[in-house]
């Protein structure tokens, strides 16, 4: 990625440029201390006058109101708060207009920032306070007050929070007065800037220490840059929260979230006193202390899938390599390149008014559709379809250019979303509802209706990330998460009306990601990479999990790895200074799975066999008791020495009828109350009261024999001989109601269980030869 520099035209400002900020992605208004406010054209690469401000405001910060909230229009949205020397902030008309002056601190007023829905307008000053404004330019309330001055202010994501300066420190106040306070040393100089970006909720700071840091919301440090020769005195997150840039003296840095930089740019214009990212994020301005006004642009991107390389070149063009004939193409473009995303065989890429979808079959021809927004964020790409999220919401096409849905839930606010919290597969969306991170919204992809009669699922922590699996029919579809303790979760998709079972199967785990062909999960867990063959082994026999499981050492991937893909055999990880470093995983389990799915059981166990590993064993273990088929798990379980499941599988295939068999099959899930159902429809009363008494439900066994009026006597029977073994007497009064009652005889109870048994396999005997002759029929 680089950040080559332009300028437009000669120096138009006489003097120090103080503020830059953008009307749309090719318009720019700037002021300066010569008392000019200009606006700069890119289209045409002219500069004009739109006032002379009057000689005795001295511009310092400049902010336009929020064009868009959730997706909707402001209707006035063409003005900006200016705040200046003489200690007053000015709202000002796209025309220069002084709509109104407000005397707000004693001193300057160092900076002013509207809140992300325009409703609140926040500025702080050389006299040390914050302000509170409504959208007229009315005092609200006065949120803080110190000794020194506050150099810079930023906004939460959800606008309840301020983030102001004080001397080396940084402070986070809430809006409520009885909220807590958060406050701590960020820098060993005075803090200049800082920034909070809305999509990613990290904040940045820099100041006269000549560093600039990232941190969580929380005040935790996740990166301190090495120092500059010079303070740092302007910063800004990107909008969609992936890239910031720094500026400094004769400096303009651009970075990644993570805080590597990606390019370093030397222009000769002085201290960059403040930058700002256009709304799509493919370029920035800095206004330069020497009257500059500097444009950049970001190109250089890379995007890599199987045997292709993607790169941005220019702004509207982009090289195509396949690397294994060193073929190139060249795609051209009408606009500016703002988003792209290259999976699944094709490349999608979003321009400022189009979005090309590309086949990697054939470069030439792509198809081609226009976009209401020009501020595509987010593109993320599944087998079938690829979804875009831009400022008014999401929608999913499907590559030949269709409209198939666009998904919506109350309070949904498409601008601040992420990849970690939304997923797409060829059936489901997935997304993390941002008022409340616990919550969990699923739609069908094909037709943007809420699952689960639009019940959304529920944890009892904030999510961090989410990831739904990409192979398998819509039925078996499985989301993975990870909340902030960092513990990784497995569930299904669709409940069909039952409470979702969520298992955990993981923890420390600080990035996923799903195989592209299967099933397979992988994860950077503490300091090694883990790879869960099959996770939803979890389901059907979860001992078999820590078996399953593929452990690498990612030590030497230097700090915080993040996996990036996970194509093939091949997992991309960047490392925490940017670099980018592989690891291959085995092939055995994709073929596995791909057996699996065909009902290949011969050739999973040749492979297994040919293999000699343990987890392809477990793995297939798994798979064949989910796919109730019993003669493979036997064997599986059998070459892991689970002796105890062998035995049972034996049991199981000994069972005389199809349901006996299903409901042991379920109860060797731990799936009890479904088995116990299965034994009851069809009309094998003792074998669910049974069921009960072996796990000890002894309550649970006398309702049923009462309820149905059927083998009372057995479960007093069972219960009396349960009791003489421990030495116990009798105290539950249900049991003592029946147990004077009923006679015990176990000679008839044993005669009674075996005409059960009987009339069972008879019932199973006269099944099967109903069917036969259906079959030869």
């Amino acid at each position: 990625m680089a950040l080559p520099i332009t300028f437009l035209n000669s120096r138009s400002h006489k003097e120090l440029v103080s503020c830059v900020g953008w009307t749309t992605a090719d318009e720019l208004y700037s002021c300066s201390e010569d008392h000019q406010l200009l606006k700069w054209n890119l289209l045409t690469s002219e500069t004009s006058l739109v006032v002379k401000l009057s000689d005795d405001i001295y511009p310092i910060d400049l902010h336009w109101l929020p064009k868009t909230t959730g997706g909707k229009r402001q209707p006035q949205a063409e003005i900006f708060a200016l705040t200046s020397t003489d200690g007053k902030f000015h709202l000002v008309s796209k025309i220069g207009r002084i709509e109104k002056s407000v005397e707000a601190h004693k001193g300057a007023v160092l900076a002013g920032r509207w809140n992300n829905d325009g409703t609140a307008l926040v500025t702080a000053g050389e006299d040390g306070r914050i302000k509170i404004w409504s959208k007229s330019g009315m005092l609200r309330s006065t949120l803080a007050s110190q000794a020194t001055p506050v150099y810079s202010v930023a906004w939460g994501p959800d606008s309840d929070r301020v983030l102001y300066t004080s001397g080396r420190h940084l402070v986070i106040k809430p809006l409520q007065p009885s909220a807590k306070v958060l406050q701590w040393k960020a820098h060993d100089g005075v803090i200049l800037k800082v920034d909070w970006n809305s999509v990613n909720d990290l904040i940045l700071s820099g100041g006269e220490d000549c560093k600039y840091k990232v941190w969580d919301c929380f005040g935790r440090l996740l990166y301190s840059s090495s120092v500059h020769d010079y303070p740092i005195t302007s910063l800004s997150w990107a909008p969609d929260g992936e890239v910031f840039a720094v500026g400094s003296f004769n400096t303009l840095r651009l970075c990644d979230k993570t805080g590597w930089s990606y390019a370093l740019e030397k222009p000769n214009t002085g201290s960059v006193m403040n930058v700002a990212w256009s709304a799509d994020g493919t370029q920035l301005a800095g206004a330069c202390g020497n009257g500059h006004v500097i444009f950049a642009h970001v190109v250089e991107q890379h995007w890599e899938w199987k045997n292709f390389v993607v790169t941005l070149t220019k702004r509207r063009a982009m090289q195509v390599r396949d690397v294994t004939n060193d073929a190139v193409d060249i795609l051209e473009f009408r606009d500016r390149v703002i988003k792209a995303s290259l999976a699944c065989g094709h490349l999608a890429v979003a321009t400022s008014l189009q979005c090309y979808v590309y086949n990697s079959r054939n470069w030439n021809t792509p198809l081609i559709f226009d976009l209401k927004e020009g501020t595509v964020s987010l593109i993320l790409q599944a087998e079938k379809h690829f979804l875009l999220v831009d400022g008014a919401g999401l929608y999913v096409f499907s590559y030949e250019g269709r409209l198939i849905s666009s998904p919506k839930f109350p309070g949904m606010r498409a601008d601040i979303l992420n990849a970690q919290g939304v997923s797409l597969s060829n059936d489901t969306i997935a997304i993390r509802d941002q008022s409340d991170e616990k919550v969990i919204f699923l739609f069908d992809a094909l037709s943007g209706k809420p699952l689960d009669d639009g019940k959304p699922l529920t944890h009892k922590l904030e999510v961090v990330e989410i990831a739904l699996d990409q192979c398998g029919p819509s039925t078996e579809r499985k989301i993975a998460f990870i909340d902030k303790n960092r513990d990784l979760y497995l569930t299904s998709v669709r409940h069909l009306g039952r409470e979702p079972k969520i298992c955990k199967i993981g923890s420390m785990v600080h990035s996923m990601a799903w195989n592209d062909t299967a099933n397979i999960l992988c994860g950077i867990q503490d300091k090694q990479l883990t790879v869960w063959y099959y996770p939803s082994v979890v389901f059907t026999d979860k001992e078999l999990l820590p078996k399953s499981l593929y452990t690498k050492d990612c030590s030497e991937f230097s700090r915080a790895p993040h996996i990036l893909t996970y194509v093939g055999t091949k997992v991309t990880l960047r490392q925490g200074d940017g670099s980018l470093v592989y690891s291959i995983v085995p092939p055995y389990p994709a073929l596995l799975h791909e057996y699996s799915t065909s009902s290949r059981w011969e050739d999973a166990l040749r492979l297994c066999r040919f293999a000699k590993d343990q987890s392809l064993w477990a793995c297939l273990a798994g798979m064949s008791m989910a796919n109730r088929e019993l003669t493979t798990a036997e064997l599986a379980y059998a070459a892991i020495r689970e002796l105890p499941r062998v035995r049972y599988i034996k049991f199981i295939k000994t069972q005389p009828s199809k349901e006996s068999s299903l409901a042991h099959m379920l109860l060797f899930s731990g799936l009890i109350q479904e088995a116990e159902t299965t034994l009851l429809q069809a009309g094998l009363i003792y074998q669910a009261i049974q069921v009960n008494i072996n796990l000890f439900n002894w309550e649970r066994a006398l309702e049923l024999a009462v309820k149905h009026k059927t083998h009372v006597d057995t479960v007093l029977a069972y219960r009396e001989k349960f009791l003489q073994k421990f030495g116990r007497k009798e105290t539950n009064k249900r049991f003592l109601q029946y147990a004077g009652g009923v006679e015990v005889n176990w000679e008839k109870i044993q005669a009674k269980i075996e005409m059960e048994l009987s009339k069972e396999r008879e019932k199973a005997a006269n099944a099967s030869v109903r069917s036969s002759v259906a079959a030869r029929r």
